[in-house]
């Protein structure tokens, strides 16, 4: 007879474990989007998949509504919704016009080192040393990249250059915002607002399909469903449960996933200064969280001894 007793998961591992899963989530809603734009036109697809998503959100978050008109705090929250939109506008232009995904996620990933910078812009907040270091390894690992066929950026580069300043900005925005309005309730609205506008900018500017695949919608659905409600449920979750050096540390791992897919499905190759530009950013990431990383850091380095 089996007598052997499985033990449970921690918090922490089991916080590590979804981590790791939103992390390949996040990745491959990259690869959703991309399919999924063979078919819809840009503006259309960001618009329908966060309405969708949003609207899913709003079902258990619905109750937070009331309360957040009382406070007044409604307005605000829509604000960070629009520029959440501008720059999830500029990611999904980015995801268009670029030609090589992976390296599309590593410049937006830019947008986590320049967030201590951002606050210190915005809010006057004293960035860390280690803020200072990552930003010349960032932009150098960018110019790598823009030497790539000549010196300068591509129309794509572009976009997800201007993604990754916007998202920074709105990640120091809602840092601020959340302290005073519950996470649910604040993600589904902004999801709401960047659906709505990517639809009116959409019908502004876009040529709407007359009919869409099957294959089309549930390339759809994956990214509203799955790459969005799913995994902003999850990482809520799991930040809920695991310590800001593990979430600093893992969440890195997104653009890398997101290469490897790109790799695997698209047979995407990079030359020796994309994997170079690449490799620095990825770098300047991980030290720009060194403050989170470095207890994590000495705890290895006792655990070796």
């Amino acid at each position: 007879m089996n007598t052997e007793v499985s033990m449970p998961l921690s918090p922490a591992a089991r916080a590590d474990l979804l981590l790791l899963l939103v992390t390949l989530i996040a990745a491959a809603g990259w690869i959703f989007s991309k399919q999924a734009l063979q078919a819809f036109p840009p503006l259309l697809f960001i618009g329908i998949r966060f309405l969708f998503a949003g609207l899913l959100l709003m079902l258990p978050a619905y109750k937070e509504l009331r309360p957040l008109l009382q406070q007044h705090t409604l307005v605000p929250v829509m604000r960070l919704g629009l520029l959440m939109t501008c720059a999830l506008l500029c990611w999904i232009m980015g995801l268009q016009q670029g030609t090589h995904l992976g390296e599309g996620a590593f410049i937006t990933s830019l947008g986590v080192v320049l967030v201590p910078l951002m606050a210190w812009l915005v809010y006057r907040e004293r960035a860390s040393l280690s803020t200072w270091f990552s930003l010349p390894v960032a932009i150098f690992g960018l110019l790598l990249l823009s030497v790539e066929g000549g010196i300068s950026l591509a129309a794509g580069q572009l976009w997800f250059l201007f993604a990754a300043l916007l998202f920074s900005l709105h990640f120091v925005l809602v840092s601020r915002m959340a302290l005073a309005v519950p996470a649910l309730i604040l993600t589904a609205v902004q999801l709401l607002m960047v659906g709505v506008g990517g639809i009116v900018v959409s019908a502004c500017f876009e040529i709407w399909p007359d009919s869409v695949s099957d294959a089309a919608l549930g390339w759809l659905f994956a990214s509203a469903f799955i790459a969005t409600s799913l995994r902003f449920a999850l990482q809520t979750y799991a930040q809920s449960l695991a310590p800001a050096s593990h979430v600093a540390l893992i969440m890195t791992l997104e653009p890398v996933w997101a290469a490897l897919l790109a790799a695997i499905i698209y047979g995407e190759q990079m030359s020796a200064l994309q994997l170079g530009g690449c490799s620095l950013i990825f770098m300047a990431m991980l030290v720009s969280r060194w403050r989170w990383l470095k207890p994590l850091w000495r705890t290895f380095r006792v655990g070796a001894k």
